[in-house]
């Protein structure tokens, strides 16, 4: 069974996105640029989602 991490490889700033496209097995990049297009009409709603997700979601401790 897959389980939602934050990645610690594919991020620019916690992670979130690379975690959530490993899980969907999808483009990090198409992830985040669909979060920023959403981002720009309401602004704290969507960084409080993403700041929830920083909190929530556990890191992922893969040791290489």
């Amino acid at each position: 069974m897959k389980k939602l991490y934050r990645s610690t490889d594919n991020k620019y700033v916690a992670g979130v996105f690379g975690g959530l496209s490993d899980y969907f097995n999808v483009d990090a990049n198409l992830l985040r640029l669909i979060f920023v297009i959403c981002l720009i009409p309401s602004f704290f709603t969507f960084a409080l989602i993403y700041l929830v997700a920083v909190v929530i979601i556990p890191k992922d401790m893969e040791i290489y």
